[in-house]
């Protein structure tokens, strides 16, 4: 029972991704900051769980990422939607993704199972995008009188576009390599 408790864990973390997308949409961004502060509590506590006791599973290893990337979407779906983000930045994190996953598939259905372990660069990323959404919530819950974080956001679209590509290089070469093996077993 208790190897299920990371998996819980995620699964809570999942539903606050509509409570944090409300909030923010509906200028609640103290409390919007503190539900972000605590779904990033339970990452750390489910990753720690899982690692630590042995308790990793195949669900956990797609609920996990799965959960962090739908939060990271409710908080920039929703500071677009209130004008905080600039629907430029909002077009490449949801592009980078949708190429991803459209890659990912693509790769699968033409070459077959690959490891979908993230790069150093898209986890900076990711990391950059989810402290651009936590110091927006900041600036507005605390400080809307200070100016947007343009600067922040100019590195958050650069590190997007350049992870972005990045997996589109790599695993071009991965599936040229693999087609190329594979030409290779069939004609001997």
């Amino acid at each position: 029972m208790w190897r299920h408790l990371p998996n819980l864990v995620t699964g809570v973390r999942i539903l606050m991704v509509w409570p944090v997308f409300w909030l923010i949409s509906h200028g609640e961004f103290k409390v919007a900051l503190l539900l972000a502060a605590v779904a990033g509590v339970s990452d750390a506590v489910d990753g720690y769980l899982a690692k630590h006791f042995g308790w990793e599973s195949r669900l956990g290893g797609l609920l996990d990422p799965l959960a962090d990337k739908l939060l990271l979407l409710a908080g920039f779906t929703a500071l677009t939607l209130i004008g905080s983000v600039p629907v430029w930045l909002f077009a490449l994190v949801i592009g980078r993704d949708v190429v991803i996953v459209c890659g990912a598939i693509a790769y699968h259905n033409l070459i077959g199972p690959f490891d979908a372990q993230p790069s150093r660069l898209s986890k900076l990323t990711t990391v950059v995008q989810i402290l651009l959404v936590l110091a927006e919530l900041l600036r507005l819950a605390w400080f809307p009188q200070l100016p947007g974080q343009y600067p922040f956001i100019l590195l958050a679209a650069a590190l997007t576009v350049a992870s972005g590509l990045h997996y589109v290089v790599v695993w071009s070469m991965r599936a040229r390599q693999a087609s190329h093996e594979r030409r290779e077993q069939e004609s001997r």
